[in-house]
């Protein structure tokens, strides 16, 4: 029945009404409403911060819902508010967390559901510990806002200031923000302002059931979309209505849960032009758009003046470059490049220096793999390069591979990002189902939550070592300086040089599948540390070069430094083993003979000059013999033979007569 005292009043502004309630209807301990538009239309509120919802919540945790007023059965349907009329202020021990800079961030992005068997915040909480020890310094989480369903990424969200019950209570996320920030760590919402869905009272208050969209009345959402890439019902983000809803919500998550920063999901749909289905018209410069995410980023600098601002935006590069000297940080997605790299193949990986793309800043959020992106694992072996007996498509090479691109990956400066067990080599497909095949209409579906990972001695070596590089980045300011050239112009060879008044550093990688030759070209002759192996070398040439194996990769600082406690120093994991060689003195077309210790798979064989140069060679084996075929291919001279196995370097020195 409705009584007609609770109709509520419009106010003078003739936009919004208003109603002062009567005590009375305090003195019970369920406190649920709804509103009832034009007698017909029943919603919850659209600023819920908590709903019951009769379809969703049987499959909520009942500790959880023991904590909320009952669902109104009987009494109504559909979802519905819930409040506590007198809430508990909750008491963070850091009222003012200190962010990291921009500069030195390295986010971990994760999906509850994906991420933990029981898909809590407590026990979110309970796991900062690895957190911490990997080194990570912010955590962002994919959207923790109620959305339709309970079992799903979030990016179809109905109550934008509703924390979704499916992960835990309002308190419990509460407390898993302040014992973040008591480690260190920031949080990160992403959030979705691009669109809503239809279970939102924002699309119900003004619908058009026969086209099943929203009406032209709404102040909220448009018609139609303006643009390609929109799922649900788009956002009119040039109306008033909306900037004070999309303005509300962000005040709320940063003054009730200290919320570090956001994560703006398709930023680039933020605007009123309509590119209809032209992706490329869609990416240009858009002078409208730009106004409504800087006002957006003025309203949260004005809360937090030290807030993240992260834009999800591929726009071009002209747009990004205004929003990022603004102080906005933009993804920069390298799937796809570090993915070839890791494979063996010619890659560029330019796009993850902010200055070769022509940025002042180093506001460009650089990430291997995100939510949206195939797991590098995956590909690696299933598509990966090979050569002779090396093949990046064993596991445990490509482990190694793994930690090559990661390599390049941290320390060339900026921001970076890395997806949920990415440190341990995670290789599952992003379009795996439930049942274990592979569809693309399975993207959605849990994933598997694989801790085990830690129990196997190869990923974790590749969890130390990505833990060693974030080591470097987030406490050497060396690995944010501005003075520092990134080498990409080899498609194989990639090396960064990093100048600092503390300390230099020379980063070589080598990503093909077979040895390769390096100029470290060290900025000053001297002493050099490695800094896996702690070994060091002494420089008298900076132009000598090094032999690399397939995949190796090395860190070299001009002062020495130490990895995190739990590192394990030495990654190439190779031991050098001189052998003997039969001829040792040879002449035209002679072969010549060498006995491995091992029987270990032979990846290649090298032979130098005394100049460096590298001389290619035939060769089969005999059961413990390795038997190289010269071919009269030299002339008279010392040379240095080096045949790279699975077990170690084997070398020694033949004279050509």
């Amino acid at each position: 029945m409705v009584a007609e005292e609770f109709q509520m009043k419009q106010a003078t502004d003739s936009s919004t009404w208003w109603i002062e309630l009567p005590k009375s209807i305090f003195q019970h301990d369920e406190y649920t409403y709804q509103y009832l538009v034009d007698g017909n239309l029943k919603i919850a509120d659209p600023f819920s911060t908590v709903i019951l919802d009769p379809v969703d919540d049987p499959f909520i945790d009942a500790k959880i819902l023991e904590t909320l007023s009952r669902y109104p059965a009987g009494l109504t349907q559909g979802i519905v508010t819930t409040f506590d009329p007198e809430p508990q202020d909750f008491n963070f021990a850091l009222d003012h967390f200190q962010k990291t800079d921009k500069s030195r961030l390295v986010i971990y992005e994760l999906l509850i559901r994906d991420f933990l068997a029981d898909h809590s915040y407590s026990s979110l909480k309970d796991t900062l510990n690895y957190f911490k020890k990997l080194g990570i310094n912010a955590i962002e989480l994919m959207p923790v806002q109620e959305f339709e369903g309970n079992i799903g990424w979030g990016y179809n969200p109905s109550f934008h200031m509703a924390v979704d019950k499916y992960y835990g209570t309002r308190g419990q996320l509460k407390e898993f923000i302040d014992a973040a920030h008591q480690e260190g760590i920031a949080i990160i919402f992403d959030v979705v302002f691009n669109h809503a869905f239809s279970q939102s009272p924002l699309a119900q208050l003004y619908w058009d059931p026969i086209n099943f969209r929203p009406s032209p009345e709404s102040p909220y959402l448009n018609v139609t979309a303006r643009h390609p890439f929109n799922v649900g019902y788009d956002f009119n983000h040039e109306s008033a209505a909306t900037k004070a809803w999309v303005k509300q919500v962000l005040s709320y998550w940063i003054n009730e849960f200290k919320v570090d920063g956001f994560r703006f999901d398709l930023s680039k749909g933020l605007t009123q032009f309509n590119s209809g289905d032209n992706a490329s018209l869609m990416s240009r410069y858009d002078a409208s758009r730009i106004a409504i995410l800087k006002d957006y980023a003025d309203h949260i600098w004005s809360l937090d003046s030290t807030s993240y601002v992260i834009l999800e935006h591929f726009a071009d590069n002209d747009e990004e470059i205004e929003l990022s000297n603004y102080g906005a940080m933009l993804w920069g997605n390298m799937n796809h490049q570090f993915t070839e790299a890791a494979k063996g193949f010619r890659s560029d990986l330019e796009g993850t220096d902010y200055t070769a793309r022509g940025w002042n800043f180093p506001h460009l959020i650089g990430y291997m793999e995100s939510h949206d992106e195939e797991r590098l694992m995956y590909r690696i072996m299933r598509e990966g390069d090979r050569e002779g007996a090396y093949s990046t498509r064993d596991r445990e090479t490509a482990l190694q591979r793994m930690a090559a691109v990661s390599t390049i990956f941290y320390l060339v400066p900026g921001p970076k990002m890395l997806w949920e067990f990415g440190e341990l080599g995670y290789e599952f497909p992003i379009n795996q189902c439930v049942n274990g095949t592979v569809n693309n209409a399975c993207r959605l579906d849990p994933k598997p939550i694989r801790w085990d990972y830690l129990e196997d001695t190869n990923r974790e070596r590749l969890r130390q070592i990505n833990s060693a590089l974030i080591h470097l980045k987030t406490n050497y300011p060396t690995f944010s300086t501005p003075d520092f050239t990134f080498n990409d112009g080899n498609l194989f060879v990639k090396t960064i040089h990093l100048s600092h008044p503390e300390m230099d550093a020379v980063v070589l990688v080598n990503y093909r599948v077979t040895a390769s030759d390096v100029i470290p070209k060290f900025s000053h002759p001297g002493t050099w540390y490695e800094y896996f192996s702690g070994d060091s070398i002494v420089v008298e040439n900076t132009e000598e070069r090094i032999t690399f194996l397939p995949g190796e990769y090395q860190v070299y600082t001009s002062k020495k430094i130490d990895t995190p406690e739990d590192y394990i120093t030495g990654t190439r994991e190779y031991r050098t083993y001189e052998v003997d060689i039969y001829p040792n003195i040879i002449n035209a077309n002679q072969n010549i003979h060498v006995t491995l210790e091992k029987a270990s798979p032979i990846y290649q064989v090298l032979i130098h000059d005394i100049h460096g140069r590298l001389i290619s060679a035939d060769y089969h084996r005999a059961e413990d013999q390795v038997i190289i075929s010269l071919q009269d291919q030299l002339v008279s001279g010392l040379y240095l033979l080096s045949i790279l196995t699975g077990e170690g370097i084997y070398s020694g020195k033949f004279i050509r007569q």
